[in-house]
């Protein structure tokens, strides 16, 4: 990999700041100073510092994200700002893309990645990653709604699989749901399909991760490796609050 290239991926600059960087003398290899932003580096097996510190090689990146309503689920959009839009400069990628989508006006939990690979596995069905919602309803749920879910809903010419919901005891109006699919306004169109209208949606987790309550709607962090891989695994049982 070229210098300027893994310099740029590490948000460390655009490849012509990195330039005029590693021209200065800033930048060393292996404890060498050097002045060719093509120089060829092995980000696996050589150790690149920047002012005398060092720069961790990523393959690859995931954020965490707590999605505000309003927000497209895009990489771009030439009206309407995207998720990517909030990312802050220092964590972006060159190849970062949302991890699946959700609805302009839901909330929650998004992951964003460069890894094609992680994605397609947390979205695929046959991986049996559980996503979690808080749905708000403008008419009460019901004990026949629980069936209904549990037996699997058909929309139109889809048929959602088996899915759990949860009432909230003190209210109703209001109800947990965990989908292993993610088609299109999958939830709302599997309470519609019930009588009933969602009037607000939150993604709560993936898989055994869970979206904290401190991360402010918006923000935007970097997901540890641990972290990662709580997405293929099974989610424990929540208190619903």
């Amino acid at each position: 990999m070229r210098l300027d290239k893994f310099l740029a991926n590490e948000n460390i600059g655009s490849r012509k700041e990195v330039g005029v960087l590693v021209r200065s003398g800033a930048v060393t290899v292996n404890g060498q100073a050097v002045k060719k932003a093509d120089l060829q580096i092995d980000p696996e097996r050589d150790t690149i510092c920047v002012n005398g510190r060092a720069i961790q090689y990523n393959r690859y990146v995931y954020l965490l994200m707590n999605k505000p309503a309003g927000v497209l689920t895009a990489t771009r959009d030439n009206r309407t700002k995207t998720v990517l839009d909030l990312v802050p400069e220092t964590l972006r990628r060159k190849d970062l893309f949302p991890a699946g989508r959700l609805d302009k006006d839901t909330t929650g939990m998004l992951i964003l990645t460069d890894d094609g690979d992680f994605a397609h596995r947390m979205l695929a069905p046959k991986s049996h990653v559980l996503k979690r919602y808080e749905a708000v309803l403008d008419l009460p749920v019901e004990a026949a709604d629980i069936r209904r879910f549990a037996e699997g809903i058909q929309s139109g010419e889809d048929l959602f699989a088996p899915a759990l919901l949860e009432i909230d005891p003190e209210d109703p109006h209001r109800a947990w749901v965990e989908i292993r699919e993610g088609k299109f306004h999958q939830v709302k169109r599997m309470f519609l399909a019930c009588g009933k209208t969602v009037t607000a949606l939150r993604r709560l987790s993936i898989g055994a991760l869970v979206l904290e309550e401190t991360l402010p709607a918006g923000a935007v962090r970097v997901m540890t490796p641990e972290e990662a891989g709580l997405v293929f695994q099974k989610a424990k049982p929540q208190n619903n609050d």
